[in-house]
């Protein structure tokens, strides 16, 4: 057997110490999808979450405002969702990291091109000659060290943190919507209400206005009556204005024009079934958007750190081209014309000043940064989970104690009325039963209205709103179509 050269035993040893050196290079840190909090077993007001100790199922979290039983909402929230002006910029956005990853990715692979090439030149005295010429080019950078495989994980990890971008922004658009929907039917309510009670109020004026004629009550009674007639009717107009503006936004959400979006008008607060309350597991919150793309963001820099320290070693690149060159285009099928070239060099960083080691320090220094915001991102999750549940038990006592107190002054203002026709009471109690009248059915209208809004924050603090598989987007992008 004939022993390599002393060259050849070179190269070789040199090759083995550098692939010994990749083994030295940085792994990637590992991540928690907790970012280090520890969830609690069951929510401090668990009981404001649960009836009868039945959880409810957490497939429901994507499609939680089809749990209203409002065909209005549903349409409104399914609209925003597909030309919302904000969640197509956070798709548009997706569509663009995800094409950044697949260039990354394409960079472990080799290059391939082709070329051809023509030439007819003339000399002075009168001659020509001509140079043909057709071939391929390839290169290929061998990735020893995986800086380029760090890179191209570290993109794709980017791109999933872009989908739950997305996903976070269809979750604000979803509640957002479902909250001026609500705040719709409250100010309709209200209006109702104020319309009622106006009624009420100038039939009190007629009575007064009656009375006075008679001579059974002074001018004080009509005037005191009078006042509270126009002071009922002052509020009309803010309400209207609340309802038109409300549709307003309603229609930006939604992504048309005021004269585009087909509203009914008068149509009942949404009704919330008596199991609507939630009770989920903290668990859940990882599938959170923000949390999911907050813990996605610390997996990329912990590849930024792998290729950011890789790229302090060797580099190898191979090349080569292949083709056929001839004086004259006919002489391109001879087997002369065919020729080839093989190329393979290695770079070796020797004195940076520093600067790469320096560039691996700053990478580690946003990891950290990416794993503060994730348990920030996780902290904050828990925080609107608590206090979503302790706004839905407080709401649901105070409804009840204001539905009681409005019957009782729906009692005392229909006794009141009576009284005085009869001369029994003063005018005074007419107004003070009326006034109490009217604050506790508004009072009712928007403890309902609060509570329902408790119910859409919560499914918001939990991340309801979109699929952590990606099929909400799907879903959604399938409306839009991406430009050829």
């Amino acid at each position: 057997m004939q022993t390599p050269s002393r060259p050849a035993s070179r190269a070789t040893a040199l090759l083995a110490a550098l692939a010994l050196a990749g083994c030295a290079t940085l792994s990637a840190p590992p991540t928690d999808g907790t970012a280090g909090v520890a969830l609690p077993g069951e929510w401090s007001n668990a009981s404001a979450s649960t009836v009868a100790g039945r959880p409810a199922d957490a497939a429901g979290l994507a499609a939680w405002w089809q749990r209203f039983g409002d065909a209005t909402l549903t349409t409104l929230v399914e609209q925003a969702l597909a030309a919302n002006t904000d969640v197509a910029s956070a798709r548009a956005a997706l569509r663009e990291s995800r094409a950044l990853a697949d260039v990354s990715a394409a960079r472990l692979g080799p290059t391939v091109g082709a070329e051809a090439s023509a030439q007819r030149s003339r000399s002075q005295g009168g001659s020509s000659t001509g140079s043909y010429r057709v071939g391929f080019d390839a290169s290929w950078e061998p990735d020893i060290f995986g800086a380029n495989r760090a890179a191209s994980n570290a993109a794709a990890l980017s791109a999933d943190a872009g989908a739950a971008k997305l996903g976070d922004v269809q979750v604000s658009v979803a509640a957002e919507v479902a909250l001026d929907y609500l705040t719709l039917r409250s100010a309709e309510a209200r209006l109702a209400i104020g319309l009622d009670n106006l009624e009420l109020q100038k039939e009190t004026l007629q009575i007064a206005q009656w009375r006075v004629q008679a001579g059974l009550a002074t001018s004080l009674d009509s005037e005191q009556a009078r006042a509270a007639v126009e002071q009922t009717q002052a509020q009309i107009p803010a309400l209207q204005t609340t309802i038109a503006q409300t549709r307003h936004q309603l229609a930006l959400l939604t992504g048309r024009s005021v004269a585009e979006l087909q509203l009914p008008a008068g149509a009942p607060l949404p009704q919330l079934p008596g199991d609507l309350a939630l009770s989920f597991p903290a668990e859940t919150l990882r599938q959170r958007a923000d949390v999911r793309a907050a813990e996605l963001r610390v997996g990329a820099a912990a590849q930024q750190i792998v290729s950011a320290d890789a790229a302090r070693y060797p580099s190898f690149n191979l090349g080569g081209s292949l083709g056929l060159s001839a004086l004259t285009l006919g002489g391109l099928t001879s087997g002369s014309a065919a020729l080839g070239s093989l190329l393979a060099g290695i770079s070796l960083p020797i004195f940076d000043g520093g600067a790469a080691k320096a560039q691996v320090r700053a990478e580690q220094a946003a990891y950290d940064q990416a794993r503060a915001a994730h348990r920030a991102a996780v902290l904050t999750a828990l925080k609107d989970v608590e206090d979503a549940l302790v706004a839905l038990q407080g709401d649901r006592t105070r409804l009840t104690n204001l539905r009681n107190a409005a019957d009782a002054a729906g009692n005392a203002a229909l006794l009141a009325r009576q009284r005085y026709g009869s001369g029994l009471v003063d005018f005074q109690t007419v107004l003070d039963t009326q006034r109490s009248l009217l604050v506790t059915q508004e009072s009712v209208a928007l403890a309902d209205a609060d509570l329902a809004a408790d119910h859409v924050r919560l499914y918001k603090a939990l991340g309801g709103g979109w699929s952590p598989d990606g099929a909400s987007a799907t879903a959604s992008q399938r409306t839009t179509p991406d430009p050829a």
